[in-house]
């Protein structure tokens, strides 16, 4: 169900992940076509949030709608409008509240019913039990029932091998249509698990070609401050733009890198020296609002704080090694003035936490030795 479906809410500047999918919602006598967004904290948005208790109520009394009785009204977005006739839908209530909670359990990392089987089919196949079959059989029955052909991941199979597992020899599938399970469709099932395991364990111990794909350190936020002095043990807070880092660029001295990045900006020397000779950061932006912007400033600006930023680690080694003490960690940027700088709570597009690990990179680089590439 999530698939590429991510989205998010903030609740209390903390992000709270989710995804969506499609419902109907009855309102009055008309069924409304909508997105239906579920989020990690157990929530569901259905035209107004709701716990998922209040989810399966507003399923029973059909406020989320799984029939639709002919000649009932339905529109979508504002797209179309129609009436339903001789509709037809597999979802129930109860399944579509069983998915919904597979979700959260997702969302959360955590075995959804999918996964709480498979486990039980490992456990029944290190030992084979009728007790570990049953204890398999009932998790396998627990996956929404328009989930279970996806259970195996396999499209070719779909669920076939796991339900004849399950059933056993003489046993009969959930399927109506499957024949009675005989020994030989059972060892073909037996045969496809172990070939599977096998499959697993080749995939769990493939080296990939360039490295992981996502940070093993826990995700580093650098707090908005208002830090005016330099301190002897800085810690994280000296990897602000604005923390009092004096750099030069080009023969001339800036009290810190922000300082330095909104001097740039404009075209005026006066103003630019009076940024320069600022009190504070704060300070420099105020006086950069009042002066004429380069006319380029969009275009080259990421480049600039680049460049700055690797003045800054390189004249500044102390605070370079509490660049690289963050190891691989992602950099979370707050910038109260500024979404493209800043990460604000999942709003801005964090360029200043990302360009921070471009310049971590490049001195892990230099510090291997490759600095001349």
């Amino acid at each position: 169900m999530i698939g590429r479906r991510i989205t998010h809410r903030t609740a209390d500047g903390v992000r709270i992940p989710g995804t969506w999918r499609h419902a109907f919602i009855r309102n009055g006598s008309s069924y409304f076509l909508t997105d239906l967004f579920i989020y990690a904290d157990g929530l569901i948005d259905c035209w107004g949030l709701v716990t998922v208790g209040e989810f399966e109520e507003k399923l029973r009394t059909g406020w989320v709608a799984t029939t639709f009785p002919d000649g009932a009204k339905a529109s979508a977005h504002d797209l179309a409008r129609w009436k339903f006739s001789e509709s037809r839908t597999g979802l129930t209530p109860e399944l579509f509240a069983a998915e919904v909670r597979d979700t959260i359990d997702r969302l959360n990392d955590r075995p959804d019913a999918t996964g709480r089987c498979l486990a039980a089919v490992d456990v029944f196949l290190a030992d084979r039990t009728e007790e570990n079959r049953t204890a398999a059989r009932d998790a396998f029955l627990s996956i929404p029932a328009t989930k279970r052909r996806y259970a195996l991941g396999d499209m070719d199979s779909k669920d076939g091998p796991l339900r004849v597992l399950v059933a056993g020899p003489g046993g009969t599938t959930y399927q109506p249509t499957d024949p009675p399970v005989t020994q030989d469709s059972y060892d073909r099932a037996v045969a496809y698990f172990e070939d599977r395991a096998r499959w697993k364990g080749e995939r769990d111990t493939h080296v990939l070609a360039d490295g992981p794909a996502a940070p093993h350190s826990p995700a580093v936020r650098l707090h908005h401050s208002h830090a005016h002095e330099p301190r002897a043990h800085p810690g994280q807070l000296g990897l602000r733009h604005d923390y009092p880092a004096p750099v030069t660029v080009k023969e001339s001295a800036y009290p810190s890198v922000a300082h330095a990045y909104w001097a740039l900006s404009v075209t005026q020397p006066e103003v630019h020296d009076a940024i320069a000779a600022a009190d504070t950061s704060s300070a420099a932006r105020r006086l950069a609002a009042g002066g004429t912007r380069r006319e380029d400033w969009a275009h080259v600006r990421t480049a600039v704080m680049t460049g700055l930023l690797r003045a800054k680690y390189d004249q500044h080694p102390e605070l370079a090694e509490i660049l690289l003490a963050t190891d691989d960690a992602t950099l979370i940027y707050d910038d109260v003035d500024s979404i493209y700088w800043g990460d604000n709570g999942g709003r801005g597009r964090n360029w200043a936490g990302r360009l921070l690990e471009l310049v971590r990179s490049e001195l892990h680089m230099r510090r291997a030795g490759l600095s001349g590439l």
